[in-house]
This record gives structure tokens, C-alpha cells and sequence, in this order.
């Protein structure tokens, strides 16, 4: 897998979430350089988890939504009556 890379927009709401995050939690005070430092950190070696787990969770719906569909067109088939020749 590819290494998630964030849009400028959207690395510049993330950073300051990060350190918001180590303000409040932690009472540690980083610079927006080491919050994009870990960002990047996050994304590269914890980042895989979240997006396969989002990989998982989108297979599971779309397996329901093809199974939703599966019955919907076997409902629509017709019954077909097979007839036998009488012998004359």
C-alpha cells in the first residue's frame, strides 16, 4: 500500500488536532513542525490499520448490498412449467 499523503488543507486541520491533543491530554506543548512530524508517523506506520480496517468494513456492506441485489433479480424470475408429451 501506497503512503497515505495528505492534501496541504488537510494537513493544516490535522496538525493542529495533534496538538491540541498533546496540550490537553498530556499537558506537552509541541510545535506545529513535530505535530506534522508524527502526522507523518501516524500515517506511515499506524495509518495501514485504519485504511484496511475502512477497506474491511466497505467489503462487508458491499457484500450485503450484492446480496440485497442477488434476491431482488431472483425474485423477478418466473416460474417455469415443464409439460410432457402425452403418448398417443
Amino acid at each position: 500500500m501506497a503512503i497515505i499523503n495528505f492534501t496541504k488543507a488537510e494537513r493544516d486541520t490535522i496538525t493542529p488536532k495533534i496538538q491540541e491533543y498533546f496540550s490537553n491530554k498530556l499537558d506537552l506543548n509541541i510545535g506545529q513542525f513535530d505535530a506534522g512530524f508524527l502526522l507523518d508517523f501516524f500515517s506511515e506506520e499506524i495509518g495501514p490499520f485504519f485504511y484496511n480496517k475502512g477497506i474491511q468494513d466497505a467489503q462487508t456492506i458491499l457484500y450485503k448490498r450484492l446480496d440485497d441485489i442477488t434476491e431482488a433479480i431472483e425474485s423477478l424470475e418466473k416460474p417455469v412449467i415443464v409439460r410432457r408429451k402425452t403418448d398417443k
